[in-house]
């Protein structure tokens, strides 16, 4: 296992799944660049009520960081081209709406 923060765009809609157990979880892709700039797919999956809510809250397209598990994948696309992905099971979710904005926000104390 491989602990890791992957920052990206939410590509599609997160979806709340059951598994056998009717226990709910949440699956989304994160669409997100390598070092050599090459887009790179983050398959997610999201077992914890709070991280799987903040998935569920973000639209498509929006700006994401996860930190989580991170188990490095390949799959063949339409043109039989191995590209490369990553299955993350996210432990922690951060948007820009988790960041205060500055104005109006009061320090707090030994900023």
């Amino acid at each position: 296992m491989i602990d890791g923060l992957v920052a990206g765009r939410l590509y599609g809609a997160a979806e709340r799944r059951l598994d056998k157990a009717n226990k709910p979880f949440v699956v989304c892709k994160v669409r997100a660049a390598s070092a050599d700039g090459e887009m790179l797919f983050v398959n997610v999956i999201a077992f914890d009520e709070g991280t799987a809510a903040l998935l569920l809250a973000l639209a498509d397209g929006e700006s994401v960081a996860l930190s989580g598990s991170l188990t490095p994948r390949v799959w063949t696309d339409k043109q039989g081209n191995t590209r490369p992905s990553l299955d993350m099971v996210a432990h922690r979710v951060l948007t820009v709406r988790d960041v205060p904005h500055r104005r109006g926000v009061p320090e707090s104390p030994g900023e």
